[in-house]
């Protein structure tokens, strides 16, 4: 199944993150739990895990790239 990922609000405050840094490439494939990217908020950065096993198909926001809570980031093919 296809899927379009989004940015989320890792704390309640949380409305924008630059997201740093991507730790998989389009058509490379990902576990439940592995880090997909990086973001940073507020001085802080946080990696964001893959919620179930997939693909990567593509990368809709680029590293170094300013962006909100909601924001679509990149599309997976999921496993069922």
């Amino acid at each position: 199944m296809k899927a379009t990922l989004k940015i989320p609000r890792l704390s309640m405050n949380m409305e924008e993150a630059t997201l740093r840094e991507w730790r998989v490439q389009p058509g490379e494939s990902f576990k439940e739990g592995d880090p997909l990217y990086s973001i940073e908020t507020e001085k802080v950065t946080n990696e964001v895990e893959a919620p179930a096993d997939g693909t990567l198909l593509e990368i809709i926001i680029p590293a170094d790239t300013d962006c909100v809570v909601g924001d679509a980031v990149c599309r997976v093919e999921v496993k069922d």
